[in-house]
């Protein structure tokens, strides 16, 4: 989980705004993924990581935005060391002491590495962050020589998002929802869009897919659907990657 020390706008429950200081809001929202009860969150980061592990290589890993360690905890499995950055230290303190983690509490733009990595690794970031490329212009100088920079948003044209239009509930697929707000989200993403800013920041783009087929909610799937159908999703997922509940990308700084 990130925040930039300024001011956003976070809808209430009767959808009226109100402003808040984002630094000071950090650590309550870090209660929300503590006390989070839809088990199929994690399930998400779960596929998160599946689809990720193919691509992750080296000694030295960063996770960026590490929350509450849903996918740092099979991160750590794949490096001789993981360095982890959040901007919560209730969320830092919640993970587990692995030998191989190095838990850092900062900001991203004030993070200052002192050796680069192979494999940079931004789940569920860039739509928290106020300037996206300018983090990823930044993350792309943190990268030995032929590392990758792998990147998950949500998708703005995720099939449940899309019927949610055609329901009347949303305007448009990439409306942010008061869920949304609540979370921090300052955007949500679609291929393109995210195409476009990786390739304003100077990364290259190896391979973009999607992850998990979701027509309905996180907590209807949780409440209604078998493991049998959980998995055939999210195998549909990367048949149909421009629907799918999320977008990932893998990211080379090679000219």
């Amino acid at each position: 989980m990130y925040r930039k020390g300024d001011t956003y706008r976070i809808m209430k429950q009767d959808k009226t705004p109100l402003i808040i200081n984002e630094q000071q809001d950090i650590e309550s929202l870090a209660d929300w993924y503590l006390n989070e009860q839809i088990d199929f969150n994690k399930r998400l980061m779960g596929f998160g990581y599946q689809t990720l592990k193919p691509y992750l290589q080296g000694l030295e890993g960063l996770e960026l935005g590490s929350a509450d360690g849903q996918m740092t905890q099979f991160l750590v499995n794949d490096f001789s060391r993981l360095t982890v950055v959040d901007g919560s230290a209730k969320l830092l303190a919640s993970i587990e002491n692995f030998p191989n983690l190095v838990k850092v509490h900062s900001l991203f733009e004030e993070f200052r590495p002192e050796h680069e990595f192979n494999t940079i690794i931004m789940a569920h970031i860039l739509e928290h962050i106020k300037q996206p490329v300018a983090l990823l212009k930044q993350a792309k100088k943190w990268l030995m020589p032929e590392g990758k920079i792998l990147i998950i948003v949500p998708n703005g044209h995720s099939i449940h998002r899309l019927v949610a239009v055609k329901m009347g509930l949303f305007k448009e697929s990439c409306e942010l929802s008061t869920h949304d707000y609540t979370l921090g989200h300052r955007r949500v993403y679609t291929p393109t869009t995210l195409r476009k800013d990786i390739e304003e920041s100077g990364l290259n783009i190896v391979n973009m897919g999607g992850i998990f087929f979701k027509p309905l909610s996180n907590q209807q799937i949780q409440d209604h659907w078998t493991e049998e159908m959980i998995q055939g999703f999210y195998e549909l997922g990367k048949d149909f990657p421009e629907y799918a509940a999320e977008i990932y990308a893998v990211c080379t700084a090679d000219d």
